[in-house]
């Protein structure tokens, strides 16, 4: 018969590609959570249809029998196991921070140590200090250690980085490819029998988490790891304490422990009872998805006791929300695996694999690496450092061109920044014996104040965006990038483009303003953002996106105010690399919603543009001028002579609204908004151009109910409705 320690909570390489359910089972799911906490048991379930898993089984029984007859290796010293944390992430929520993988990192060190200190308040039958408990907390003696060497010897920090929209895939073989072909330090296979690696992504089918026991069906391949959301990583950035034990719980299944109700795919469930997890000193129970610290479940339970025994509930292997300890049984059974040949597990711990991944604690400084919280500032402020070198670091000393102070030996220095230019940073970092450098030319960009409104830009003034201080263009996909053309212009010779033609989809690429003082606007005005494009779709399915951001803090903080996107942006098609060749190919967009949080002396503008393999798109003639009154109209237009194809959208609203029209010839636009009442509630100016504008109109100012809206004059209004 086959043995429950053998066969519980496997999945195969093989199967991997079929590890992705398609719904949540609930039952498998912990008190207010919607992911199954663990899935091993299910995937286990499924591949018992399967004759040479079965078998692979018990082939794998009977090497652990011969292991067990040839003797074990003596277990009581502390054993160490390589890890490696591969986080995939698409820029979303899902990047989490180093910081907060290393919290997870010493959590799982100090729960396999049992250096907990809540593993002394656990209940009364399982305490240390009630003389009549007989099975009480044990540490397994083993620590996990960084990897800080790559398969090909490549030097890192045990923690890769991928950027794919994989990172939100339920399926596993997807994820995993992602990793191996993109992750920042070494394209290719990350051996299962050397690392224990870790995945971390933003959807992984429906589980919290899930791995495999050691099994020579699984093997040795990259995938014999961990899967895990990165929600369930550590007690802070986007952990919490309550979930932070759920990498705990997967490393004991990685080491061969089951579910403490044995091998039946739901916790709750009363069947439960007539199985076991194998282990002889865990109680037989039913399994709890809450904290349930009197739950005696399987009445009876006298195998191992000779007395009915409450349930294990604050065992880390159990749902519950308050695990803290690990049993004798359990602790030896994860060291038997450790020195078990089966699933390359007995390879990690060896002296050589240590040496050979960089985890035998004989670190050494081999890159000199730093970063800084922001890298463009304006005139008085500061900036903050980081050292980033690693493995081993004794002192750095830091160089600031332009900075107070302009050396300094702290690890995270603060450095201010008070005459404009574009400055270097160099940091040499020492281990006592190795010194390495680096250094960032252009690195720190102080900021000139660009003046007071009126503001033209129409790029006629520079030779280049480069090493320029008015204009920051920053490229995120290391693609193609904001970019001067002195042959397309609008009225002029010179605008800026993105060479978007031939981009991939999913790059985005920031061009961002110089600071420009507002401070000087008085109530009775206010301010429109006014800005020309030109763009085309390179075929009809691209759905692209420019978002425009205002910042009232220099660029630390930033809040989108325009959003164009699919045919928003425009619909017109051309399936070469296009340019404008007329006045008619451009469109003006007035931002009237610069409001009065923006009235400083610092405000700053960016334009942010997403692709999605579409063609080229322009900037032209950026205009800053006193305009619309702040926090005001949400717009319904009627035409009139002189304005044309007028459109509005959405209506009713919540947020914003856009107005959208012709007009023949350059003109002013004036519009008056009235409440049912007829009391004018606001007046606005745009200054529009010949061919297309959009006017945005915000609405925070205004209460809920319905307005109308007049254009010069007209006696004709139209209603809209605030929500």
């Amino acid at each position: 018969m086959l043995s429950i320690m053998a066969v519980f909570g496997l999945i195969s390489a093989a199967s991997a590609q079929q590890a992705t359910p398609n719904s949540i089972d609930p039952q498998n799911c912990r008190q207010g959570e919607s992911v199954e906490y663990c899935r091993q048991h299910t995937y286990h379930a499924e591949l018992l249809n399967n004759p040479a898993y079965v078998q692979s089984l018990a082939d794998d029984d009977a090497i652990r029998a011969q292991e067990a007859a040839n003797g074990q290796p003596e277990t009581n010293h502390i054993m160490y196991i390589p890890v490696v944390f591969h986080l995939l992430h698409n820029n979303g929520v899902e990047h989490i921070s180093d910081e907060q993988i290393i919290d997870a990192f010493n959590i799982l060190n100090r729960d396999y140590m049992l250096q907990n200190a809540d593993a002394n308040s656990v209940v009364n039958a399982f305490n240390a200090s009630n003389p009549q408990a007989t099975v009480i907390p044990d540490s397994v003696n083993i620590q996990f250690r960084l990897a800080t060497k790559a398969p090909d010897g490549t030097c890192f920090t045990g923690i890769t980085h991928t950027v794919s929209s994989a990172a939100y895939s339920s399926n596993d073989n997807t994820r995993l490819n992602a990793i191996i072909n993109g992750n920042d330090v070494y394209n290719g296979q990350w051996p299962g029998n050397r690392y224990l690696n870790i995945f971390i992504a933003g959807d992984i089918g429906g589980a919290a988490g899930y791995t495999y026991l050691p099994s020579n069906w699984i093997g040795t391949g990259m995938d014999n790891g961990i899967r895990i959301l990165h929600q369930y990583v550590g007690s802070i950035g986007t952990g919490n304490a309550g979930t932070s034990r759920a990498l705990t719980h997967e490393v004991g299944h990685w080491l061969n422990l089951p579910h403490p109700w044995g091998g039946t795919n739901n916790p709750g469930q009363a069947a439960n009872c007539n199985d076991d997890d194998g282990i002889g000193d865990t109680p037989d129970c039913q399994g709890v998805t809450s904290c349930q610290l009197t739950a005696n479940t399987c009445s009876g339970d006298n195998n191992y006791w000779g007395f009915d025994q409450v349930d294990n509930v604050e065992n880390y292997m159990d749902y519950s929300y308050c695990s803290k300890m690990f049993t004798p049984d359990q602790a030896q059974q994860m060291r038997n695996a450790l020195n078990s040949s089966i699933g390359g597990r007995s390879n990690l711990k060896s002296a050589s694999n240590l040496a050979l991944t960089g985890a035998d604690g004989n670190l050494e400084l081999c890159e000199a690496r730093f970063s800084a919280n922001r890298t463009s500032v304006c005139v008085g402020e500061s900036v903050d450092f980081s050292d980033d070198s690693f493995n081993a670091v004794t002192s750095r000393t830091w160089t600031f061109q332009g900075g107070t102070p302009a050396t300094s030996t702290a690890e995270n220095p603060t450095v201010t920044y008070n005459t404009p230019g574009i400055y270097e940073v160099e940091m040499t970092a020492t281990d006592g014996t190795t010194s390495l450098t680096e250094t960032k030319t252009g690195y720190i960009r102080v900021l000139a104040n660009g003046g007071a409104p009126p503001v033209l830009e129409g790029f006629e003034n520079y030779n280049s965006l480069d090493n320029i201080t008015e204009w920051q263009v920053i490229d995120y996909g290391n693609n193609a990038e904001w970019e001067l053309t002195s042959t397309t212009g609008l009225n002029s010779s010179k605008s800026v483009v993105l060479p978007n033609f031939g981009q991939t989809t999913g790059n985005m690429d920031e061009l961002v303003s110089e600071p420009i003082d507002l401070s000087g606007i008085t109530s009775q005005t206010s301010m429109t953002l006014s800005f020309r494009y030109a763009y085309r779709k390179r075929n009809t399915g691209n759905d692209e996106t420019m978002k425009v951001y205002v910042s009232n803090t220099c660029g630390e903080t930033w809040v989108a105010r325009k959003t164009l996107t699919g045919p928003i942006l425009g619909s017109d098609v051309s399936s070469s690399s296009w340019a404008p060749a007329s006045e008619s190919d451009w469109v003006t967009v007035h931002m009237t919603n610069i409001t009065s949080a923006y009235w400083v002396e610092n405000f700053r503008f960016k334009f942010e543009f997403e692709s999605d393999g579409g063609n080229n798109m322009y900037l032209d003639n950026i205009n800053i001028y006193p305009g619309s009154p702040s926090d005001n109209l949400v717009a319904s237009l009627t035409e009139t002579d002189d304005i044309d194809h007028v459109t509005l959208y959405p209506n009713p609203t919540e947020g914003d609204v856009t107005v959208r029209f012709d007009v023949a010839s350059a003109q002013e636009v004036n519009m008056e908004v009235v409440d049912v009442t007829g009391k004018v509630v606001n007046t606005s100016r745009v200054n529009a151009n010949t061919g297309a504008n959009m006017v945005v109109l915000g609405t925070s100012s205004m209460a809920p109910g319905m307005y109308f809206l007049k254009i010069d004059g007209s006696s004709n209004s139209l209603q809209f409705v605030v929500k």
